[in-house]
């Protein structure tokens, strides 16, 4: 039995609340379970100096946690003076995913910054921020293409992404921290919504598992993936 008594392949309850923020071109509050994270996409008349006078958009992210976004306070990375290994590791993860479903020459010399920040963290922060980054940037892009800035659309795929785990013994579809934090194998699954995979990220921790573990976890990843790409295309068609 899981601890939120889910069935082995059910994710806990999804939303994607869209226009949440007043200024940003794309924005959203995704809440998978008791993870919370607000998503915000910025365009910007602008790119990296390695790709200027290419032709080619540029699609990045940053990402954070708030300080009581956990059981106990974290202290601020400004405070800091720098960012943890874990939070660059996290929002290249994120960008580079992103960029996996950008036509970068249809979106043209510009750059769109996602912004994830975790609002509240039970499990699966990265994964979350992938999904309703995705949406985010989709909103952004609606307003490029309303406007005319873009001839056609640069999103030639979804992105979404879900974490899967053995627990237990079992494989499990989308880990809250309970059992990420027990799961003797834990792994993020990013994919397009045509079930492309564009990332893996598989360890064992205490354990090992075979090959025919792995294709399960695949398998929960597929449905998981197709159930949050509906809701993506959902929150996103208005």
């Amino acid at each position: 039995m899981r601890p939120s008594g889910r069935e082995l392949d059910t994710m806990r309850d999804v939303s994607i609340e869209t226009g949440v923020t007043k200024h940003a071109e794309g924005s959203c509050m995704i809440r998978m379970g008791d993870t919370h994270v607000l998503c915000t996409a910025t365009i910007e008349n602008r790119v990296p100096p390695f790709i200027k006078g290419s032709g080619l958009g540029w699609v990045t992210a940053e990402y954070g946690m708030l300080p009581r976004s956990t059981t106990s306070r974290m202290r601020r990375e400004a405070a800091a003076g720098k960012q943890g290994g874990r939070t660059v590791e996290i929002q290249r993860l994120i960008g580079r995913s992103l960029r996996a479903g950008v036509d970068r020459v249809a979106l043209g010399e510009r750059q769109i910054t996602v912004d994830c920040d975790v609002i509240q963290a039970d499990g699966g922060t990265r994964c979350a921020s992938i999904t309703g980054g995705w949406v985010a940037l989709r909103l952004a892009v609606n307003k490029l293409m309303k406007a005319g800035d873009v001839v056609s659309n640069p999103l030639v795929d979804p992105v979404a992404a879900v974490s899967c785990g053995i627990y237990a013994g079992q494989p499990v579809l989308d880990l809250d921290y309970p059992e990420d934090s027990e799961a003797g194998v834990d792994g993020n699954f990013i994919m397009t919504g045509t079930k492309r995979l564009i990332e893996v990220q598989m360890s064992a921790e205490g354990q090992t598992f075979s090959r025919d573990q792995m294709n399960q976890l695949m398998d929960l990843a597929d449905k998981g993936v197709g159930e949050l790409v509906a809701m993506q295309l959902a929150a996103t068609s208005a």
